[in-house]
Formats: structure tokens, sequence, C-alpha cells
């Protein structure tokens, strides 16, 4: 966006990264190439300056756990008719709009988009872009309405990858949360980059048992999914009931779901273990846990793997392949 011509200032608590962007620029690459953008970066200390210039469109896009003090800390600085965008996974609006308040925040799903900061000033994206073949971000307002300034954030965001206005956040959010909820574990226990997770017999078995839980639960939650990677949620509910025919269709698309992606694309909770952070589990498995807990129903695979993850983060127990069998 900011070689576009919009006025972008980045905002982050991680001082080196901050400190790389102000001396050499922010340098992105992907299946693309390489390029570097020069652009205003503020450390968390600067951002009282912002009382002079207020900001017109707040995109948070960090950590979930980060949500509430990184919505409070933005929030005395928005314009008059300045919003916030969750560009975040889960259900996270609430938590901003109790901040905010709702008429401030516009949610926007990113689907497929991989990336990773492999270092300070430097952002790799693994996977190649949607353009046509899918739609990379969703914008939508809470009541579902297209709205002027949906139309015109979806427009800024073409300029980085496909964009439309959903007419459908919940139900997008919900999706999103399915493909989160079936991938993002998997990879971070197992290991195994996507591209390898796909290929593995035991981990595609694994994804579509965990997929068909929360495909299950958001049915009874009254939301109405939009697809899964492409594929009819379904289709997952009948593979892991055993439907031979729709089995194999889910095999033949997870073992291409990365062929033109580049080697090492990881999912953010395995880069959070790899790197002895704090994972966004809770609010993605073990979101899905608790709201099935809400209304009466289990979602075992998704407890586990929420359970294991966790014993990871404290140093019980090593990402491995042999974590999938013990998940099955």
């Amino acid at each position: 966006m900011a070689r576009s011509g919009h006025e972008v200032s980045l905002i982050d608590p991680w001082a080196e990264h901050i400190d790389r962007i102000r001396k050499d620029g922010l340098r992105v690459s992907d299946s693309q190439g390489e390029h570097c953008v020069q652009l205003a970066a503020l450390h968390i200390s600067d951002v009282q300056g912002l009382i002079h210039r207020p900001v017109d469109i707040a995109f948070i896009c960090v950590k979930l756990y980060d949500t509430t003090w990184c919505s409070a800390l933005i929030a005395p600085y928005l314009s008059a008719a300045g919003f916030v965008v969750t560009m975040q996974n889960s259900l996270i609006e609430e938590e901003i709009a109790k901040i905010v308040g709702w008429r401030r925040v516009v949610g926007c799903v990113a689907s497929r988009i991989q990336v990773e900061a492999v270092a300070p000033g430097r952002v790799r994206r693994t996977n190649p872009p949607g353009g046509d073949a899918y739609t990379v971000f969703r914008v939508g307002e809470i009541h579902g309405r297209a709205t002027a300034r949906a139309l015109q954030l979806a427009q800024m965001l073409s300029v980085v990858d496909s964009a439309k206005v959903t007419t459908n956040l919940w139900g997008e959010r919900w999706s999103k949360l399915v493909a989160n909820s079936m991938t993002s574990g998997v990879c971070a226990v197992s290991g195994l980059t996507f591209t390898q997770m796909y290929e593995h017999p035991g981990a595609r078995q694994l994804i579509i048992r965990l997929a068909a839980e929360a495909i299950e639960l958001g049915r009874v939650l009254g939301f109405e999914l939009e697809s899964v990677y492409g594929t009819d949620p379904a289709v997952y509910l009948a593979a892991a009931r055993g439907d031979v025919e729709m089995l194999a269709r889910l095999e033949c698309s997870m073992r291409t779901a990365q062929v033109n992606s580049l080697d090492g694309g990881r999912s953010g909770i395995a880069q959070d273990l790899a790197k002895g952070r704090r994972t966004e589990v809770d609010y993605i498995s073990g979101y899905v846990a608790a709201r099935a807990s809400e209304v009466g129903l289990t979602t075992p695979t998704q407890s586990a793997i929420t359970a294991m993850v966790h014993a990871i983060e404290r140093g019980e127990l090593q990402p491995g392949v042999a974590n999938i069998d013990a998940l099955l």
C-alpha cells in the first residue's frame, strides 16, 4: 500500500524491527521476487505523536492475545471518521469493539497469505498471490451491509492481492477459524512445514478430523459457512464419516495445496514454538473447544491439540511427527 501512494505508518513493540526499518526500509520477499520500501516506523513510545496526525484506518495485525492493549493504544488517535480493521484470525471483533465501539470496527479476513517475519526488517511470504484463483482479503461490516468505507478498504487492499467486500463476515470468520484450527496446530506439533504436512497421510487424516469438529460446531452455532480452502464444508464432514469418494477428493486437493509455494512455510503457532514465544492456540483450537463446551458439544481433537501445544510451550514435549500418531 505504501508503494501505491498511501501514507502508511508501522507501529511495533519489537524495537530491533522498527530500528531496522527506519535504517534500511522494510524488505519483503515472495514468489514474485523481493523489494524494499521506505515508510514511517514507530516505537510504542512514539505513538503519542499521532495526536498531530490522527489515524484514518488502524489495521490491528498483532498476536491475538495482544489485541486489547493495542486497541487501547490506538483508540485516542483515531480521526473523527477513523476506524479499526481486525486483520487477525479467530472472532476478535467484540474485544476491539469494547474499546473503540462497534461503529469503529470493520472486519477483514486474510486467507492463505502465509507470511513470516524472518528477521528484523524482513518479511517473507511463502505462497503465491491469490489473484483469480481465490480471494485473499474479505472485508466485511459487522452488520453485513456493503458500505462505502468497506468498498474503499477492499480497493486499497487490492494493490496487495485480490480483495472483495463480503456481506457474510461472521460466516467468513468461522470458515477461516476452521482452516486455522485444522492446520495451524498440526503444523506446530509435528514440526513439519505446510508442504511436508500435506504430504503426510497421518497429518491429512488429523486435518480432516479437526475440520469436521469445527465445521459441525459452526453449523450448530448458526454460522453460514463459506468454502474452506476452496472446498465445500460438507465434503469435510462426509470424509470424516468415512465417505470414500469425498475422502479421495480431499486427499487429492491437500496433496496439491502447496505445489506453487516456496519451501519452508509454517503456521503462526509453529513459528511461535520455534522462537520460544507464547502461541495463539487458545484463540484458535482452544477457542473452538471453549465454544463447543458452551453449547454442550465436545471437540476432542481440538481439545487434545490445544493441550499438546501447551505441553510443548512448557517444555514437556517436543514437536515431532510422532505427535500426529498420538493425537490420532
